[in-house]
């Protein structure tokens, strides 16, 4: 039996190498696509595979190096099965001081780059009966948040484009599906995150703590397998309740912690 291959783009570290490495123990090949030279080399000599995996630099929002990148793991492969748009950037400003390039450099990586990455894989998929496609895009793309004008839009816009995807490439064979991160322990969270707005999260969160890069590959690895192969154009949040939860159940959960 042919072992499938999947490309992950951001995976150098964080959410796009965990993702990397449960597709491993699942029996994939992996082609790691990322900006950073350092982080890509770090992760390919930590994971220690050469023969399963491929190592790809490369700008998502650069257009013809992603195109580029994706025919090379296809070529190397011979075959793609999934592709994880895992790659992003955030700009934590206020909406008032959001430059236009910071708005235009956030669109460029978090949804562009999704949508150029999906038109060069699914031609390739089609050729071998089809596949998955997994964007990740947040829960500040389903609910408003402070500083995250630019990062919120772009993930929810491609919240949309998932369904976009799952509609007009289903004919392909090919099923498209998001997972939107709740808060995550990250290397971006903990360089962002304070103690006190962590705790503010965990108030926030019913299961009243931040979720595992582990988890989130989880459910990544599922939306790309036979698993889940009659689900296509969902949005599924992994982010402990955060979503669901309304005003006033910090006080609530805590009222009850005291009966």
């Amino acid at each position: 039996m042919i072992a499938k291959v999947a490309l992950v783009t951001g995976s150098g570290r964080g959410i796009g190498l965990a993702t990397a490495r449960r597709f491993l123990a699942e029996g994939w090949r992996v082609a790691l696509l990322d900006i950073d030279g350092g982080l890509l080399a770090a992760a390919m000599a930590d994971i220690g595979e050469p023969d399963l995996t491929l190592p790809l630099l490369c700008d998502v929002a650069d257009g013809p190096a992603l195109r580029a990148a994706v025919q090379r793991a296809a070529t190397h492969f011979g075959r793609l099965d999934a592709l994880v748009n895992n790659a992003g950037i955030a700009v934590f400003k206020p909406i008032l001081e959001t430059t236009p390039e910071e708005w235009a450099r956030t669109m460029a990586v978090n949804l562009t780059g999704p949508f150029l990455a999906t038109q060069a894989a699914a031609p390739i998929m089609a050729e071998t009966g089809g596949g998955a496609v997994v964007n990740i895009t947040s829960i500040s793309g389903v609910r408003a948040s402070t500083l995250r004008v630019a990062y919120g839009t772009s993930k929810a816009a491609l919240a949309h484009l998932t369904k976009q995807q799952a509609v007009e490439l289903a004919a392909l064979g090919i099923r498209a599906n998001a997972v939107a991160p709740g808060p995550v322990d990250t290397a971006m969270a903990k360089a962002v995150h304070t103690t006190e707005i962590r705790r503010d999260y965990h108030d926030a969160i019913p299961l009243n703590r931040y979720g595992l890069e582990e988890e989130l590959a989880e459910v990544i690895i599922f939306l790309c397998t036979e698993r889940a192969s009659y689900i296509t154009g969902q949005v599924i949040a992994v982010d402990g309740g955060f979503e669901a939860a309304g005003i006033g159940l910090p006080t609530l959960r805590a009222a009850r912690r005291n009966l």
